[in-house]
């Protein structure tokens, strides 16, 4: 892998601390520090007391893709923490380590740093992703399991490469492929790359303007683009490679608590036929949620309702009836 330092950056390039330590709609307020993981540091955003719910966001996003739940989960009793990923908003951009087996341990490794037993993992796109495997890989720290937009790993896997809709629908991962220039096209004209794609991701309840503003201005805080694009270069590039061999065989472990598994009935870069059938892989409480009319990014077109679903469920002592 190519050191992020080399790695190409927009001409006029966002500091980091003007993006990522943002607040919450209605001026409320959000604690923002860094805690030591698995050999980095990670910026986290944190709101509310009570039973640790760690988000995971996707691409390309970072923290503030959660600044919804954030405060939905606080008043609901919870202590809600958004992560930014390695390579992210405000965490280390390392040279090497975005195979999901080392990002999952990232994620293990902020529970373990914050003091808390376990967590309910929240995960939406690659945050699901790794979420997925975090619970295959430390169960006794993931206390149950939220995936938005995303299928289980292996079930990924079998879509990719066996479902010519849904390879046509991942396009841009093959497109991440190749070197350098997926990285200049999220930078160029200020990101205008990322504000396409979170439009074109989205049902017809696009994210405001200003948010998409907000995501582009974080692509281009330097290294990030890079950074965001090694994990789908890796899920490609290890398919017959004895790494990703060993992954996806590590991955036929059940998971084994609690899932609630969200998606959006019109999402066009996973097909709800992709995401559908994850349940197999689960051998606990598992919950199946269409949201009718909205695309990739559920949490963000709908809000509210995301957040109600999201609350109901980890509030739900049986959340298997």
């Amino acid at each position: 892998m190519t050191d992020p330092a080399t790695a190409p950056a927009a001409s006029s390039a966002p500091s980091a601390s003007s993006v990522v330590r943002l607040d919450v709609p209605g001026g409320q307020q959000v604690s923002h520090r860094d805690v030591a993981a698995n050999g980095a540091r990670f910026h986290i955003a944190e709101m509310g007391e009570g039973p640790l719910v760690l988000l995971l966001h996707g691409f390309p996003q970072y923290w503030w893709t959660w600044r919804h739940q954030l405060p939905a989960l606080a008043e609901a009793g919870f202590r809600a923490v958004a992560m930014d990923l390695r390579g992210v908003g405000g965490s280390d951009r390392t040279p090497r380590g975005y195979d999901p087996a080392n990002l999952a341990l990232d994620i293990t490794g902020v529970i373990r740093s914050l003091g808390e037993p376990d967590a309910a993992l929240v995960g939406h796109d690659l945050g699901g992703y790794l979420a997925w495997t975090a619970a295959v890989m430390r169960p006794k720290l993931v206390r149950r399991l939220v995936v938005s937009s995303m299928p289980h790993p292996r079930r990924w896997r079998s879509a990719m490469l066996g479902d010519i809709r849904q390879t046509k629908a991942g396009s841009y991962i093959w497109g991440f492929q190749r070197p350098w220039l997926p990285e200049r096209q999220l930078v160029a004209d200020d990101g205008a790359l990322v504000g396409e794609l979170i439009r074109d991701w989205s049902g017809p309840r696009l994210p405001d303007d200003d948010a998409v503003d907000t995501y582009r201005t974080a692509m281009c805080i330097p290294s990030t683009a890079h950074c965001s694009i090694e994990p789908y270069r890796w899920m490609v590039r290890s398919l017959a490679r004895p790494d990703g061999i060993q992954f996806y065989r590590r991955m036929k472990r059940p998971v084994q608590v609690p899932t609630l598994h969200l998606h959006g009935s019109l999402d066009p870069v996973v097909r709800t036929r992709s995401a559908a059938g994850s349940g197999e892989y689960v051998e606990a409480p598992y919950r199946w949620r269409l949201f009718d009319g909205l695309g990739h990014f559920p949490h963000e077109e709908d809000p509210a309702g995301f957040s109600k679903e999201l609350v109901e469920w980890l509030r739900d002592p049986e959340p298997d009836r």
